[in-house]
């Protein structure tokens, strides 16, 4: 269905514009003003009357300040390879604004000061290859939650899927072991459906670092950027969503790293970067303003196999990471870190999209070199290609993945369409149906290669998400052209355009039952989510 019959007939051409410019002001992060005032809006949405609601300026956040460390969760455990720590997912209040209430957030921490890491971004966990991992779950928030260990190899019943929830005063230990070969950077989240996103903006996120016994880079020094998304009221509150933040995914008029607004960074030599896009829906794409380049080492699931050097942009889905290493130069010189321009091609509530979201300052950067560089290992690792694997098989075993969406817009601009947790009327769609956590939607062999196909139908981009296990691109199809991935490498999400189909090749080792989903978080709460049962 296109955008541009989704405009219920019922509604006149002024009630159309008015919801385009509704749209307009939502995506420029401004508030409407008189709009309950005019004519005939008496039966508009709550959803629409929240772009009533002020947001703070842009600016309201202070920036510059030196970039946090993040802190690291203490392990508990003094038995060599094993990890032991707590967690809490609890309320928290901090003073932002000046002038206004403290805003409350949900934060996970270990239950003291020691590891409270900042808004929007909970503690560190460090841990390496071989090492069991036990971590004490404790949900002090006003609904049911879980943690999902994005992007690591964990048990299904492990992995903090919806179908495992943890009642508000409840509690629970997830338990783990690393394998070899998992070395990466991940991060963890809460997995409740229907409560994703809003436990997600409220602030529970934090990183993960798998460390490998043999690291070729661990001569680097390492810089850790958690980004997350941050939508602000101007009475210091973190505002409901609103129609156009479930339509399209919310993002705020601040994208913090580290809990920090624009935080400066000093480099005076070559670093080691990990990046984590930890955004309900915002895409990075990461690039210096003054166009200098950088090498480009690794992904979701650990380093590539040779490194990219000369790279002056990366983009960054929902959920995606990227290692990264910053050059410092010759001489002393100054450059801002971006989320540069990118379309997603975001829906308006009339027809066509609304333009891209503005690029956005991430951090200051001051280069001051004093040391010299040693230079990248011409090989970083070993992978095997999976797609070759599956060439030894008969047949690997075919899968395909369709992203749809219906917008039924006389349902979204009733009375109350967005004020019963979901709003009604949008239905964001895999291979035809939306999530119901009765139905396996595919089911696999463990240890069978597999090749997927994951197709967008719509005209907005989707970033995809499989549980469970990475898998590597092998080409991306478009008008019936297919081109092959230019590099090799492990990931666990990867965008698809609209009208693109991606295809990966994957596998499956543990029995059990997995998700996979469109990491736009308000798109996997409406239905845009599967469960794949593993046998």
């Amino acid at each position: 269905m296109k955008r541009r019959t989704f405009l219920s007939g019922a509604l006149s051409a002024a009630t159309a514009s008015l919801f385009a410019r509704a749209a307009l002001a939502q995506q420029s992060g401004h508030a409407m003003s008189g709009m309950a005032n005019m004519s005939g809006m008496s039966g508009m949405s709550g959803a629409m009357m929240h772009a009533q609601t002020p947001l703070a300026a842009a600016d309201a956040l202070p920036a510059g300040a030196p970039l946090a460390t993040l802190r690291t969760l203490a392990n508990e455990s003094d038995e060599a390879g094993h990890f032991r720590a707590t967690l809490i997912a609890r309320p928290v209040t901090r003073p932002l604004l000046a002038g206004q209430p403290a805003t409350t957030f949900w934060q996970y921490d270990a239950g003291d000061k020691a590891n409270d890491t900042g808004p929007g971004i909970g503690p560190l966990i460090d841990v390496h290859e071989g090492d069991t991992v036990e971590i004490r779950f404790v949900n002090r928030l006003p609904q049911p939650s879980t943690i999902h260990w994005h992007g690591l190899p964990v048990p299904p019943d492990q992995d903090g899927n919806p179908m495992n929830l943890v009642a508000p005063g409840d509690e629970r230990v997830y338990r783990f072991t690393l394998p070899k070969g998992s070395a990466g950077t991940y991060w963890y989240h809460p997995h409740p459906h229907m409560h994703t996103s809003e436990q997600v903006f409220r602030g529970l996120a934090g990183p993960i670092v798998v460390r490998a016994a043999n690291d070729p880079l661990a001569a680097w020094p390492e810089r850790h950027l958690f980004a997350s998304d941050l939508k602000l009221a101007a009475d210091g509150t973190i505002p409901a969503n609103d129609m156009m933040d479930w339509m399209n995914g919310r993002e705020g008029q601040f994208v913090l790293v580290n809990g920090a607004r624009e935080p400066r960074i000093d480099v005076v030599r070559d670093e080691r970067w990990r990046i984590w896009n930890g955004c309900s829906a915002r895409y990075l794409l990461l690039a210096f303003d003054d166009g200098r380049a950088f090498a480009h080492v690794g992904t979701d699931g650990g380093l590539l196999a040779v490194p990219r050097e000369g790279v002056t942009s990366l983009l960054l889905a929902p959920g995606e990471r990227a290692e990264l290493i910053v050059h410092a130069g010759k001489g002393e010189s100054r450059a801002r870190l971006m989320a540069a321009q990118y379309d997603r091609r975001k829906m308006a509530m009339s027809h066509g999209s609304l333009p891209p979201t503005p690029s956005a300052a991430l951090a200051q950067m001051q280069f001051a070199p004093r040391d010299e560089a040693p230079a990248l290992p011409a090989q970083l690792r070993t992978i095997e290609p999976l797609a070759s694997r599956g060439k030894t098989m008969a047949a690997p075993t075919q899968k395909s993945v369709v992203f749809s969406e219906v917008m039924d817009m006389h349902a979204m601009h009733q009375p109350g369409a967005s004020q019963s947790g979901m709003p009604r009327g949008m239905q964001f769609m895999i291979n035809g149906t939306t999530y119901d956590p009765e139905r396996v939607t595919l089911t696999s062999r463990r240890g069978e290669v597999e090749h997927w196909t994951i197709a967008n139908h719509t005209d907005m981009d989707h970033p995809f998400h499989l549980h469970g296990t990475q898998f590597q691109v092998m080409s991306r199809e478009t008008d019936a052209k297919r081109v092959d991935e230019p590099y090799l490498a492990w990931r666990d999400t990867v965008n698809v355009k609209p009208g693109e189909s991606v295809h990966i090749a994957t596998v499956q080792d543990v029995a059990g039952e997995r998700m996979f989903h469109c990491h736009i978080l308000e798109h996997e709460d409406l239905g845009m989510m599967g469960t794949l049962r593993v046998i």
